[in-house]
């Protein structure tokens, strides 16, 4: 995971605190199955590691239906370990609240990216929108590939291939999020009607209309995050007064519209490239992703819309990075702060004369010297009176000399003064 455009306004309200071994310093996205909190992880050695916690909401933690779907998809997604691939490292439950710990990506989705681009009023160039597209392509490519111990396919689908699920570092590496997460969703009715609408715009046909899924389901997401590239916005849009038709329904239609002519060089090898990945029967869609990325490697390398990540990176850090990462150290070093303690917190007094309360600090010769024989101090107050008229004495004989020395001072500089003319009038 990374951070996000909008943890600023996220973290509002939110107080880092520490939660089992991970010290949770940042709130960069919630939604409608869990929290998502910035960590620092620490070993019994001292270790450290900054990742990405995500805590599954009570009510979800709560149903045993949906734990053992998301333990059982948390561990296949544990076995991918792959260069476009975040890693899952950690499942557990603490304090009754199921997480899943992984690898931090320092960056920030692709919608994210786009918004910032549009904000910022910089175009995102076509070869990296086709790089972003290839990289996930490759995860996918594994995903779909990896077997068990017996080497037999484990039939892992991703279910939610979304520009929110792919995140981009400022390394310029791509690399797909939350497998598995979405089946256990779908195994649960827990999931709002916000939430369902929420996703049915990436979702392929069969998907949306409740059907059994494989690889060409995640293939037909993967092309409507191309198409949305090229064509600068969303392929499905839902409508403001919410009628219909909603996303839901826009998904299972798949009616999808020929892209706007950009000028691109070979641009009907390109487009033919994404009507094949959107057909709403699987059968006529790319076979696999190795096949879908093929012939995007080919396109690229005839159109001469190569891009790598270190062209990616360099990008990505001269718009982006300070923003980003400036903010994100700061909340870091508030971390590492707490977990040497609390916070100090300073408050003004609201009563100015309530400073006449407070204890005052004693002079050094107002402590007295404890009688070692008896054990006791004897009464100070007379000492502390005889203190302070020590004190104000001191002060108005500091005023007397400070009047006497400028005195002296000007005197002396007048003599010099009548000195420095006499010379001059002699040697005349």
């Amino acid at each position: 995971m990374s951070l996000n455009s909008a943890s600023a306004t996220k973290t509002q309200g939110f107080a880092p605190r520490v939660f089992g071994r991970y010290h949770l310093f940042d709130r960069i996205g919630a939604g409608g199955m869990a929290e998502i909190f910035l960590a620092r992880a620490t070993t019994e050695l001292g270790g450290v590691r900054l990742c990405v916690v995500k805590l599954i909401l009570s009510e979800l933690s709560g149903n045993d239906k949906f734990a053992e779907m998301l333990t059982t998809e948390a561990k296949l997604a544990a076995r991918l370990n792959h260069a476009n691939v975040v890693q899952v490292f950690d499942l557990g439950r603490h304090e009754s609240v199921l997480y899943i710990a992984m690898e931090y990506v320092e960056g920030f989705d692709l919608n994210a990216l786009l918004r910032r681009c549009a904000q910022s009023g910089i175009p995102l160039p076509v070869d990296f929108a086709l790089f972003v597209v290839m990289e996930a392509l490759r995860g996918l490519g594994y995903a779909h590939r990896l077997t068990d111990d017996n080497n037999a396919p484990l039939g892992i689908v991703h279910r939610d291939v979304s520009p929110s699920n792919l995140l981009i570092s400022f390394e310029g590496e791509v690399k797909l999020c939350d497998f598995g997460i979405a089946r256990a969703n779908d195994t649960t009715d827990l999931l709002s009607e916000e939430g369902i609408q929420g996703k049915a715009g990436y979702m392929s046909p069969e998907h949306a209309s409740g059907g059994p899924l494989d690889a060409r389901s995640d293939l037909f997401a993967a092309g409507i995050v191309l198409w949305e590239l090229l064509a600068g916005r969303k392929l499905y849009r839902a409508r403001k007064d919410g009628g219909q038709p909603t996303l839901l329904e826009q998904a299972r239609a798949a009616a999808i519209p020929d892209l706007p002519s950009r000028g691109l060089p070979s641009e009907d090898f390109l487009y033919d490239i994404v009507k094949r990945a959107l057909q709403p029967n699987p059968e006529d869609r790319y076979p696999s992703a190795q096949a879908m990325l093929r012939d995007l490697e080919e396109y690229v390398g005839r159109s001469r819309l190569v891009a790598s990540p270190i062209r990616f990176g360099e990008w990505l850090r001269d718009h982006f990075e300070e923003s980003v990462v400036l903010l994100r150290r700061s909340r870091e070093r508030v971390a590492k702060a707490m977990q040497h303690g609390p916070l100090a917190v300073i408050k003004p007094l609201e009563d100015p004369t309530a400073a006449d309360d407070l204890p005052r600090p004693k002079t050094l010769s107002s402590i007295s010297t404890i009688d070692a024989s008896s054990g006791t101090s004897p009464d100070r107050t007379a000492e502390a009176g005889d203190d302070t008229a020590r004190v104000q004495g001191c002060d108005e004989g500091n005023a007397d000399h400070r009047e006497t020395s400028l005195v002296v001072y000007w005197a002396v500089g007048i003599l010099i003064g009548l000195v420095m003319v006499g010379l001059v009038w002699a040697f005349r």
